[in-house]
């Protein structure tokens, strides 16, 4: 599939999920775009008083795989960016971390998307957030402005990852720091699951390796970079999302079991 045809899936299919949400079945069951049940990637990735006062729909419309807000350890008065904010849920979490001399953006290209998480920013009373419309192929915002960008299960679905990071860099402050979750690989991937498309929506079949990760991350011009396991995933953790795509799991329990994995992503832009 061509770059273009792959984000009009994405953006298709986060769009269904954003409706769900708002539909009488709230559950992350319902809202996964891929699975029909709850799955060991996007299930209680958050404690229950993190969330305690945000909105239902905020908790059922997250579809990734870490808790990015917490691992970047945010500090008050910083201006924060999710890249792919969907609901909002990491946006709310880190505006509150932040604090109100800090400012969170939420960057999703999704138009059902953004009006969830602007309703669910309204409904949590939360002041010092903005949604903005766009692609982290190119970010709406200037050079230098951005403390920390954060990311959940997003970059893993752009078809020009390289161009992401570039634009990362390009609008971190120096000193700033990079901090995401997002699904990784370790070794060769079968190339019927890079195949997949809906595999690639599922947050599996458009993840870098380990090194590559690291090395796009170096080209970009980051420094310091760390990539710390939070979820290692077996095939039985995948077997719904396999057969669905007309995989047998069982012929290619060698290749693949044990090979995903959440990771942490850290990096940060030269300067002070």
């Amino acid at each position: 599939m061509s770059d273009r045809n792959i984000k009009e899936v994405v953006k298709e299919k986060y769009g269904q999920a954003a409706l769900r949400v708002t539909s009488a079945d709230r559950s992350c069951c319902s809202a996964r775009p891929v699975a029909g049940e709850c799955d060991p990637i996007t299930s209680n990735l958050y404690e229950t008083a993190e969330t305690a006062d945000l909105p239902a729909e905020a908790v059922a419309a997250s579809l990734g795989c870490g808790n990015p807000s917490a691992l970047a350890q945010l500090n008050p008065g910083e201006i924060v960016l999710d890249l792919g904010s969907g609901g909002g849920i990491d946006v709310l979490l880190s505006a509150k971390r932040v604090g109100p001399t800090g400012k969170a953006y939420g960057l999703d290209m999704t138009d059902e998307m953004l009006a969830l998480a602007r309703e669910n920013q309204r409904k949590a009373g939360v002041e010092n957030v903005e949604f903005l419309k766009g692609e982290i192929e190119d970010i709406p915002l200037p050079d230098n402005t951005v403390d920390v960008i954060i990311s959940n299960c997003v970059i893993n679905l752009s078809a020009d990852k390289d161009r992401v990071l570039a634009e990362a860099y390009r609008v971190l402050r120096p000193g700033g720091r990079l901090a995401v979750s997002d699904v990784v690989v370790r070794g060769e991937m079968p190339a019927e699951i890079r195949r997949s498309v809906e595999l690639w929506i599922g947050c599996v079949a458009g993840a870098l390796g380990e090194e590559e990760y690291r090395e796009k991350l170096a080209k970009a011009g980051f420094e310091e970079v760390d990539l710390e396991p939070t979820r290692v995933y077996r095939v039985d953790d995948a077997r719904e999302f396999l057969a669905e795509a007309g995989i047998d799991a069982d012929a290619i329990v060698p290749q693949v079991d044990g090979k995903f994995m959440s990771a942490f992503v850290r990096a940060r832009k030269p300067g002070s």
